[in-house]
């Protein structure tokens, strides 16, 4: 992998562990999804880095961050990346967020106002009400405890039968991650999720909003937000599911550095 430089945040009781690009460029934030780690951005931050100073940090429960007995909420999510902010002495950057770090993106542009430069959202979790309970009450803690039972490499065998088009590298980072994931990180499944109309409502910057073609954000989904909000706009990427930054990294990498490069 890039020999990015790695460090350690302390904020809200918590220590985030964070990969970065450096140089002096307009910062990025890349928040990754559940069981992932700052690591999977691998292939943004390599496109990014010659023009933006990337941060990728393990959200808490996952990588080398601190794994506390509570605090999984969006909120404390929220908290943990306006505090590596502060803390970094990032100045007005970009927010970028997959699944559910698309919707920690999310809460955190609707509270910063104008000290963010701008926000993307990479197929977030906004579900309804009735989903999140669908998803909390599914086996997915006992499917990552299976998981976790397993080798690194059984883990990439298994990932690399179900998604055979995807890149070696990152199914490897993507078994890493899972391995490294805390039991304690999935409660931030548990209901109820934030309002996301309420909270894209309120977001007052730039906002992209990425979808595939199977979609957690449907285009009827996304239709609607952007009748809530007229700074979001929509694109959508063909031939990828909801791990869009897996199944299409390299379509990905270029609608997102095209908008990163508009708010410079």
């Amino acid at each position: 992998m890039t020999p990015w430089s790695a460090g350690v945040c302390a904020t809200n009781g918590v220590e985030l562990r964070y990969l970065r690009t450096g140089g002096a460029h307009p910062p990025v934030v890349l928040l990754h999804g559940l069981m992932g780690s700052g690591a999977c951005w691998t292939p943004l931050a390599r496109a990014l880095a010659a023009e933006f100073d990337v941060v990728m940090p393990d959200a808490r429960g996952h990588g080398g961050s601190s794994a506390p007995a509570s605090g999984y909420t969006y909120d404390d999510h929220a908290g943990d990346v306006a505090g590596l902010i502060a803390a970094l002495g990032l100045t007005r950057p970009v927010v970028v967020g997959h699944s559910m770090g698309g919707m920690t993106a999310a809460v955190v542009a609707s509270r910063a106002g104008a000290a963010l430069r701008g926000v993307v959202l990479v197929d977030p979790t906004f579900l309804s009400p009735a989903r999140q309970r669908e998803v909390y009450a599914s086996d997915v803690a006992e499917q990552h405890q299976r998981a976790r039972a397993m080798s690194r490499a059984e883990l990439v065998a298994q990932a690399r039968a179900r998604n055979p088009r995807r890149a070696l590298e990152l199914i490897e980072l993507q078994a890493e991650a899972r391995l490294a994931t805390s039991p304690r990180a999935l409660a931030v499944l548990a209901p109820p999720n934030p309002d996301y109309r309420a909270v894209v409502a309120a977001i007052d910057v730039p906002c992209l909003l990425v979808i595939g073609d199977a979609p957690v954000v449907t285009p009827a989904m996304a239709a609607e937000l952007q009748g809530l909000n007229p700074r979001v706009r929509v694109a959508q990427i063909a031939d990828a599911g909801h791990g869009l930054p897996f199944d299409q990294p390299a379509r990905l990498n270029e609608v997102v550095a095209a908008f990163l490069r508009e708010l410079r």
